[in-house]
Order: structure tokens, then C-alpha cells, then sequence
């Protein structure tokens, strides 16, 4: 089944544009999210906001949003104020410039998008991919949508381009609050650790040889609950032993590495879970999944 694309926008550099459609570069159904149940009966439990002053539920319509400047102390923003900010949402991606691919730091990475090419923008949608992809070149900009202005990166990937929206400079913290000193390099240790990183180095990233252990053993454990099955408890794993010599460690490390493939890569692929039978309240509940 075709993906459905989520929006439609326009890429325009110089005097070039280029008609394109937004996809969803990951999917959301395989996400595991759950229900509050009052423990007593089962029953679905309802949100509501309490005021702390006069110790009763309010309304929706009776909120407003205010910022609070001060400890306890808040600045009203109305609806009309805040609508007045918003930017008009031309769905334009507009491309200010073209910079190496390896000077945008991975830390600056939020969400991605695929595009594909709309009605009549097939050729310069190829040749845009094809032309950053022979010169190494992502294309950075602003994607106006939603009554905002996001910073995005155009990058091409296989065939077409995604759109990787970017943290803005004020949102990602600087490295240099780390507090790095100490931890002496011994040039050995060095030497032993280049070794064990070559020994298990791969040609290139396999993501499909990694499986999401944690979702799988959820997914199961929930397949069990609705089967009917009663379960007591997990044995808890064993904790790893603390590493007291670099050194040592380093060198049993060379050693069980071997020449194989990794233990990630000759896993087998995760059982999937069945899917889910409609159970009763009290079991699975029913409605959207509650974040």
C-alpha cells in the first residue's frame, strides 16, 4: 500500500522551484501507548485541570495560557495575541543556501520527512537530488507551516531528498557545559582501543540487524495478559561486572571479539506478536491511547 502523503509544499531556490509531498519518514502504529483504568473497576479514568486556589475543576473555557517570568508570578497571553504571532503558512521551503553535508552536526536533528515530486516537478526534483548528491552538498533553509517557521536541511538519501528539520542554535545546549577534565590517556590504552574498535568495524550501518528487544518483550508480555495468562514475575538480569581495569578490560575485550559477525547481526529476527484480540475492559480498554 502506497504511503499517503501528509502535506504538499513548494522547494524554491533561485528562480527553480520544485512542487513536492511530504511523508512521514517513520511510523507511529507499532507505538505501544496506554490507558489509565481506575484499579478498582477498570473503568477509563478522565483528565481535568483543578484549580489550586479555589480547589475546583475548571473548565476549557474558563483557561488562559500565561508565562511565568518570575517565581509565581505569570503574564497573561491571549488567543488573539498569540494568533497575531503565527506566520502565514505558505508551505514554502525556501533554500538560503548550500553547505557541506558534514558541517551540519547530527546533534542539530529533530524530525524527518521524505519528499517526493507533485504533479509537473519530476525533473527538477531528480535533478536537485542528483546535483547534492554528486557535490556532497545539503541545501538549508526555512520551511513555513503550521504558523511557524522551521529551520530544515534538504538531504538527499537513495533516490529522492528528505527533509530534516533542524533544532535553531538557542535550542541546543553547547558542549563546553560538560564539565571533561581528568581521565588521563595512556598511549597503550589508545592503541588497544583502536584495535578493538577495528576488530568490529563493519563496512556500513545495518539498522535491521538491531531489534527493538524492549518493544517485542512489551508486545508479548501484553499478548500473554490478554490470552488470559497469569503472570508473577521476571527474573531481574544480571547486572554487569564493574570494570576496574581499563587495561584488562581492554585487552579481554580483543580477545572475545573474534572475527565473526557481531552478536547484534547473527541474531534472529524478533517472533512478532499476534495481534491482539478485542479483550474486556477491565483488560485492554478501548479509545486512543492516552500519551
Amino acid at each position: 500500500m502506497a504511503p499517503r502523503s501528509i502535506a504538499n509544499a513548494t522547494i524554491t531556490f533561485g528562480l527553480v522551484t520544485v512542487p513536492v509531498k511530504l511523508y512521514a519518514s517513520s511510523q507511529t502504529s507499532e507505538a505501544i501507548s496506554f490507558n489509565l483504568l481506575h484499579k478498582k473497576c477498570g473503568s477509563r479514568l478522565k483528565q481535568f485541570y483543578r484549580c489550586i486556589d479555589e480547589e475546583e475543576e475548571i473548565s476549557r473555557d474558563e483557561m488562559v495560557k500565561g508565562y511565568e517570568f518570575s517565581k509565581g508570578q505569570y503574564v497573561i497571553l491571549s488567543e488573539e495575541e498569540l494568533k497575531a504571532l503565527e506566520q502565514r503558512s505558505t508551505q514554502e521551503i525556501v533554500v538560503a543556501e548550500f553547505v557541506p553535508s558534514e558541517s551540519i552536526d547530527p546533534v542539530y536533528f529533530e524530525k524527518a520527512y521524505y519528499l517526493g515530486p507533485d504533479k509537473g516537478g519530476d525533473r527538477a526534483y531528480r535533478l536537485l537530488a542528483e546535483a547534492m548528491r554528486r557535490t556532497g552538498k545539503w541545501a538549508v533553509g526555512m520551511y513555513t507551516a503550521r504558523g511557524r517557521e522551521y529551520l530544515v536541511a534538504l538531504r538527499p538519501a537513495e533516490q529522492g531528498l528528505v527533509l530534516q528539520q533542524l533544532h535553531y542554535a538557542h535550542e541546543v545546549r553547547p558542549f563546553s557545559e560538560l564539565d571533561l577534565t581528568g581521565g588521563e590517556i595512556k598511549e597503550q590504552e589508545l592503541k588497544l582501543a583502536m584495535m578493538l574498535a577495528d576488530q568490529i568495524t563493519s563496512e556500513e550501518f545495518n539498522p535491521e540487524a538491531y531489534k527493538d528487544e524492549s518493544h517485542r518483550k512489551l508486545r508479548d508480555l501484553i499478548q500473554r495478559k490478554v490470552e488470559g495468562e497469569d503472570i508473577l514475575a521476571f527474573k531481574a538480569e544480571k547486572p554487569r561486572p564493574q570494570v576496574i581495569d581499563l587495561m584488562e578490560a581492554l585487552k579481554a575485550s580483543l580477545a572475545g571479539a573474534g572475527s565473526g559477525p557481531r552478536e547484534a547481526e547473527s541474531r534472529k529476527p524478533a517472533r512478532r506478536a499476534p495481534r491482539a484480540r478485542t479483550a474486556p475492559k477491565a483488560v485492554a480498554g478501548k479509545g486512543r491511547g492516552q500519551k
